[in-house]
């Protein structure tokens, strides 16, 4: 509960990111859904693709050394 405090109090988009995913920007090309390169993206797409970094960076430095590693 205070991990969810502390995240959705950093940013409302820290906590979106861990209930839907990362945000990966995307585009259409021959009605296909491919990622879009990052050098494409916008302002906004790279503010909400920041946040998986973000969250993950929260998340790591939440957890000991030996916690860590094991889970990397």
């Amino acid at each position: 509960m205070r991990m969810k405090i502390f995240m959705h109090s950093t940013d409302k988009g820290i906590l979106e990111t861990i209930e839907n995913g990362p945000f990966i920007p995307q585009v259409k090309r021959d009605d296909v859904l491919i990622d879009k390169p990052s050098s494409d993206w916008t302002g906004v797409e790279s503010k909400k693709a920041k946040f998986d970094w973000i969250t993950k960076n929260i998340i790591t430095s939440a957890l000991s050394c030996d916690e860590f590693f094991g889970v990397s």
